[in-house]
């Protein structure tokens, strides 16, 4: 485990928090509105709109913290580069936030096809330290911490209705991520056990909770694999073209995945033509019933893995 101490000269760009473009037109909330992804502990997932952030940038120099790196197996130009940064965790906790990275890293590594290409990935952890312990709104709504990337459940107090909803400040997450040398993917990790999550360009969950790090495995699968969400909120009748996604299809025979027709799949059953994906109940068509891209703490499906396992190659050529 190697420790190194940065400080970044400029600014990094923000990721945004919306979900990727709805195919075929839908309508999309209203000015200053966003669609955030929120994980249930029952594993569901969905899409809620909230009011756009208005974030601040942390001073260029205010953005130091050293990089460790979990595990490091090559150039990071030659490998998937996933980094944990942290929020409420002050100097003292540090050791937490380790414990918290090493175990999501494990639980997102005993996911196939994780499992069987975690050589294709460096990880990195970014200890962001806060003045305070914790994150906004926990236990209750109008707590105040004070911490490093402004976290906070009920997204950060902008959806009260939500309170499982952990939210960052995307720029600064990012600002702190880009100390790693690469990042292909961020996840930030709040200092709490509640469960409670986000999905996003910088993706969130709690780093004390034994159930969230399954929204790695998910968010994963958007970033590497390009797999588009296969659950059915908050659309009715999709009238659009053909999605781009390999896992998604205005096809009801399943043509597009016309190769694994009929074959077992890892999630569960065969694949087939299922109908509600992509946010629409209908017109749209996923392989499977029920895969990792619909529900949090299932395996990906067969379309779904394999297109991960291609983007691995494609990445790595050398561990072909």
């Amino acid at each position: 485990m190697r420790a190194h101490r940065l400080v970044l000269p400029v600014l990094a760009v923000a990721f945004a928090v919306v979900a990727a473009p709805l195919p075929g037109g839908a309508a999309e909330p209203g000015a200053g509105v966003e669609w955030v992804e929120v994980f249930s502990p029952d594993g569901t997932i969905s899409r809620t709109p909230v009011p756009v952030a208005v974030e601040t940038r942390a001073a260029p120099a205010e953005v130091a913290a050293d990089v460790v790196a979990i595990q490091e197996t090559g150039a990071p130009d030659q490998r998937f580069d996933l980094v944990f940064v942290g929020d409420g965790y002050t100097s003292a906790e540090l050791a937490a936030f380790h414990d918290h990275v090493v175990g999501k890293w494990a639980e997102l590594a005993a996911v196939e096809p994780f499992k069987s290409y975690r050589q294709y990935f460096n990880v990195w952890q970014v200890n962001v330290v806060s003045n305070e312990s914790g994150v906004d709104h926990d236990p209750a709504l109008g707590t105040d911490r004070d911490t490093a990337l402004d976290m906070g459940f009920w997204c950060q107090g902008r959806d009260t209705q939500t309170e499982r909803l952990l939210c960052v400040n995307q720029t600064k997450a990012t600002q702190f991520a880009a100390l790693a040398p690469q990042a292909d993917q961020v996840i930030a990790l709040g200092n709490t056990a509640k469960y409670g999550g986000a999905g996003g360009g910088v993706a969130t969950a709690a780093g004390a909770n034994d159930q969230a790090g399954q929204i790695a495995v998910h968010e994963l699968g958007h970033s590497i694999g390009k797999l588009a969400d296969e659950y059915d909120y908050p659309y009715d009748r999709y009238s659009g073209t053909e999605p781009t996604e390999v896992n998604v299809t205005a096809d009801p025979t399943g043509a597009k995945w016309s190769a694994y027709l009929g074959l077992p799949s890892p999630d569960g059953g065969v694949v087939g033509a299922f109908e509600g994906a992509r946010y629409y109940k209908y017109g749209l068509y996923r392989p499977t019933e029920d895969s990792i891209m619909r529900t949090l703490g299932r395996e990906f499906n067969l379309v779904g893995r394999d297109a991960m396992v291609e983007a691995f190659k494609a990445k790595v050529p050398e561990l072909r």
